[in-house]
């Protein structure tokens, strides 16, 4: 489609957009929204899979609630979006429980291997972890973490939760058009590792856009596990099969490294941004990053800067630099160090640190500060009736993972191992039964004490600064829930990280199409690297509370496959 040039007045401080492409004139909304919110009375989901979001309706009606609903959807997704999910890997949530009127915190990330060491790599000359194969694999959390919010939280028998995932394992599914197009990316890649094309590749080929792909092992995995409960996974045949496959092919995991696997309930942290209280969990996980990023931002008038302006796409990539450094140094596993969760946090070193803010020029680098101290992934979320509401996030990483896919189990294992740091004095560094650094965060609002947003935005290191813009496109620039996701993004990458990597020349922004080729020249004179890039930026869904007409809105990611609905 060729650019037009478009010119539009919008209000509250967003300035004029040109030559921008529209997908269509819509005669409501900012120029870039595909579509409108979904509003529902009821109850609402949404996920980045058509099939997955009606089976989290259908659960709901037959009288389950939204967490018997993300669970199903997450199952659901791990069969028709093996591309980013899967129960060979972790899960986080967020889940606000209408009845006790408070939130909980799940972090429900494997370990790596006990009898797995950093002189393993380092005596067989590795600089780095591997990126795929046996030995970035550590223990898959998903499916304990299933339980663990099912024990506490659910309604219906698990047998009727992974019902409708089982069914479709069986009988099939079409391939959506993003998917097939993942599908084939990781087929390339993959195709060589243990038991891969057993399962992917029966033909030869990944399957295509529109094909109807069954995986009769991941059904029976799933019926096993709906059966005999979570035990059969960690302490009972599928835990033997997985244990035994990896180590035939000459990795660590072990039959005991699943049998004392546990996840962990945690408390949601923190932290105000004009108002509204954005949560997210602490380190392991990354979440705390939105955080910082939007406390050093509140300290600048972003709505006066205007969205297309290069003030506030400066300010942010600049407040996103000095938060990635802190991520790089001190984000880690709590039980091997501790992080200093409250003084990341803090409003007087958010403020201490958006000085360094140099408002005409990019820093090439930055160093972590010294914070006061005390002592390719799937989202989804749901919502019910009785006002539960679920942010949940579940991933493989890079895409579908190590490879390595246990014969007749129907899923591959996940690669976050990679994620440690080889250094020996660093907190991330890798060590025997450990959690390794994790990019998958779930997000949560509430204003007031009241729930108001779940959200989540899929992406490795674009996911905080995702979180941060929605919130700023929402509270700032007044994006309703829809527009906030469809509007062009920033990213930038190039930031030291917790595998070791540093930034030294300033790393490189990418902006979606949308912004203007003015705000685009003025980052240039600037000094800013900028970068086309296609496909990082990202997959959203989110669903606000609107308390006063007692409605939820949703939203979906028109850059994936997904839709929100309710009922």
């Amino acid at each position: 489609m060729k650019s037009t040039l478009l010119t539009c007045t919008v209000a509250l401080g967003l300035s004029v957009i040109a030559n921008t492409t529209a997908a269509a004139d819509r005669i409501t909304g900012h120029h870039f929204a595909t579509r409108s919110e979904a509003m529902a009375p009821n109850a609402m989901a949404a996920t980045s899979q058509p099939l997955a979001t009606q089976v989290a309706l259908d659960i709901m009606q037959q009288g389950g609630n939204a967490i018997d609903a993300a669970i199903a959807a997450n199952a659901v997704l791990g069969l028709v979006e093996p591309t980013g999910n899967g129960i060979g890997g972790d899960l986080f949530a967020i889940v606000w429980d209408a009845e006790s009127k408070r939130l909980f915190g799940l972090n429900a990330s494997g370990r790596s291997p006990k009898s797995l060491t950093r002189e393993y790599f380092v005596e067989n000359g590795y600089d780095s972890i591997p990126a795929r194969g046996v030995l970035p694999i550590s223990v898959p959390g998903t499916v304990d973490g299933w339980f663990e919010l099912h024990e506490r939280f659910g309604q219906l028998d698990m047998k009727e939760v992974l019902a409708p995932a089982i069914e479709y394992a069986r009988k099939g599914f079409p391939v959506t058009e993003v998917i097939a197009y993942y599908f084939e990316r990781n087929g390339e890649v993959l195709q060589d590792y243990p038991g891969f094309a057993d399962v992917f590749m029966k033909d030869g080929d990944m399957p295509q856009k529109g094909e109807r792909f069954t995986n009769p092992d991941l059904a029976n995995t799933y019926q096993t596990i709906a059966e005999q409960g979570r035990d059969v996974f960690y302490e009972g045949d599928i835990a033997r099969t997985i244990s035994d496959f990896v180590q035939d092919n000459g990795g660590f995991l072990s039959y005991e490294d699943l049998a004392s696997h546990e996840s962990t309930w945690v408390d949601p942290v923190s932290s105000n941004y004009r108002g509204y209280d954005l949560w997210e969990l602490p380190p392991n996980t990354q979440g705390i990053a939105a955080q910082q990023i939007l406390n050093m931002l509140e300290n600048f008038d972003i709505a006066a800067m205007g969205f297309d302006s290069p003030e506030y796409i400066h300010h942010f990539v600049e407040a996103k630099k000095l938060a990635f450094e802190d991520r790089a140094k001190y984000y880690s596993d709590p039980a091997f160090n501790d992080v200093p969760v409250e003084g990341l946090l803090d409003k007087g070193y958010a403020r201490e640190r958006a000085e360094l803010i140099d408002p005409n020029r990019p820093a090439n680098a930055v160093e972590p500060g010294n914070p006061p101290t005390e002592g390719d992934t799937i989202y989804l979320t749901t919502a019910d009736e009785a006002g539960n509401m679920v942010s949940l996030i579940q991933s493989n990483y890079r895409g579908m993972g190590s490879g390595v896919t246990p014969a007749g189990l129907g899923f591959v294992l996940q690669n976050r191992g990679e994620l440690f740091n080889l250094a020996p004095n660093h907190n991330n560094v890798f060590e025997p039964g450990k959690r390794p650094f994790h990019t998958i965060i779930p997000a949560f609002v509430t204003k007031d004490g009241k729930p108001v947003m779940s959200y989540g935005v899929m992406g490795g290191a674009t996911q905080p600064q995702m979180h941060a813009q929605i919130l700023i496109n929402i509270i700032d620039f007044g994006m309703n829930l829809q527009e906030a996701g469809d509007a062009p993004r920033i990213l930038h990458t190039g930031s030291g990280q917790p595998t070791g990597a540093e930034m030294n020349d300033g790393g490189t922004v990418h902006l979606e199409n949308g912004f203007s080729k003015h705000t685009r020249r003025e980052l240039i004179k600037m000094g800013h690297t900028l970068q086309e890039a296609v496909g990082p930026f990202g997959g959203y869904q989110a669903i606000w509370k609107n308390h006063q007409e007692d409605v939820y809105y949703g939203a979906s990611e028109s850059r994936k496959d997904g839709h929100a609905a309710g009922y």
